[in-house]
């Protein structure tokens, strides 16, 4: 406003205070607002004097702008599903599972080689007809079996052919053979596996193992 001015109206009727109360409704919905003083005059009687005195709007009634609404909250985040895992052990075993025991390599058995007791040359042949050997044996000439004139009984003794590298190793289990020259008799098995029997007789190395 302006300026600030003051007017003051009498009503001395019942209807004129109902017309006052009514203008201070009206003011107060336009945006003022008016202090309505009704006093009883002194000298006059059912008098009521009105102060309308316009003032500005206090800021309390001023009207607000609107609130703003309260924001859409995000809509909750869809919770992920537990993604399906799989249990180190069964559901219907107590017990976790373990793997399977991996094939261990087997390791390779080595034969030590045997101890030469003694060791030379001499004529060996073979014999293939025989009943008895000297230990009590039933001959057969298709084992590896030798006779020897001294050696003990289950002596094994290597027979190898100079000429072919071949060998063989015989069981002593009988005695000879007794002919100057020879230290060894041969079963036709054993001697085959060195020499052709078609030699009938040859010099070998032998190898008494210990």
């Amino acid at each position: 406003m302006a300026g600030r001015h003051s007017r003051t109206r009498i009503f001395s009727s019942p209807a004129g205070i109902a017309a006052t109360a009514a203008v201070g409704v009206a003011l107060a919905v336009g945006g003022t607002v008016g202090a309505v003083q009704l006093t009883s005059g002194s000298g006059q009687s059912g008098q009521a004097t009105l102060d309308l005195t316009p003032t500005t709007a206090p800021a309390s009634l001023a009207p607000s702008s609107p609130t703003a609404s309260p924001s859409a909250s995000a809509s909750p985040s869809g919770t992920a599903s537990p993604s399906a895992s799989r249990s180190p052990q069964a559901a219907s075993r107590a017990k976790a599972r373990t793997e399977s025991p991996k094939p261990r390599p087997t390791a390779k058995k080595t034969t030590a080689a045997a101890k030469v007791l003694e060791s030379g040359s001499c004529g060996a042949s073979f014999y293939s007809d025989g009943q008895l050997t000297a230990n009590g044996e039933s001959f057969n000439p298709n084992e590896l079996t030798a006779a020897h004139k001294t050696l003990p009984f289950n002596t094994k003794v290597r027979v190898t052919n100079p000429s072919s590298g071949k060998s063989v190793v015989v069981r002593i289990n009988d005695r000879g053979p007794f002919i100057d020259g020879r230290c060894l008799d041969l079963s036709r098995a054993a001697f085959a596996t060195i020499a052709s029997t078609d030699v009938g007789a040859l010099t070998v190395r032998y190898e008494v193992l210990g």
